[in-house]
């Protein structure tokens, strides 16, 4: 990967392979893997904070407060088999390198009932109702052994150090996306970010 003044020229193949270098992160990713979940990913600050890490020169990672594991199955969604499947990664995963950091296993297939929308047909079409462009994107670790990357609105954004709102955002939800730039306090981490507000 490039420097940050090369940011524009990262592909997506670029940003996943990035991360997968990375040894706690490509670690993490082979302990998903191995849960066997349909659709399954590793998403939001995972992806996003080592790329806008890189791109501001930092050499210590910034912490993540959650590792957010996402999958998609309609079959079975129970909140205490995400539960259980958190536990598990917690317990048998890798060693984390924070203290606090904890594994988020959560089902798209119900995400939609917190929301009051319709039902999301797959891990893609949920990450399109989060509220930041740079943050609905995701990485897995391929059968065999490529990464794969799930990003419904590209990574120029992320690469390009830009905090835009989904239109899911824009149209259903403006105020919560402010409020979350508020109080992640990304701006205060990484400066060189800019914001577009809905």
């Amino acid at each position: 990967m490039q420097g940050p003044s090369h940011a524009r020229d990262f592909t997506e193949r670029d940003v996943a392979e990035h991360v997968a270098s990375l040894p706690w992160r490509y670690a993490a990713l082979e302990a998903v893997a191995g849960l066997d979940l349909p659709d399954c990913w590793i998403g939001a600050g995972f992806v996003r904070g080592p790329i806008w890490d890189h791109l501001h020169g930092y050499d210590a990672p910034t912490p993540l407060p959650d590792i957010d594991v996402v999958y998609f199955d309609p079959s079975d969604i129970r909140a205490e088999r995400d539960e259980a499947y958190s536990r598990h990664l917690t317990e048998g995963g890798p060693k984390l390198p924070w203290p606090g950091t904890r594994w988020s296993v959560k089902n798209q297939a119900r995400m939609h009932m917190k929301k009051g929308e319709a039902p999301y047909s797959s891990t893609k079409d949920a990450l399109r109702h989060w509220l930041e462009t740079p943050t609905a994107v995701a990485l897995r670790l391929e059968r065999n052994g490529g990464i794969g990357i799930l990003a419904p609105f590209g990574t120029e954004d992320l690469t390009g150090l830009i905090l835009r709102p989904t239109p899911y955002a824009r149209a259903k939800a403006p105020e919560a996306y402010r409020k979350r730039i508020e109080e992640k306090g990304w701006l205060k981490r990484w400066p060189n970010v800019r914001v577009l507000m809905p």
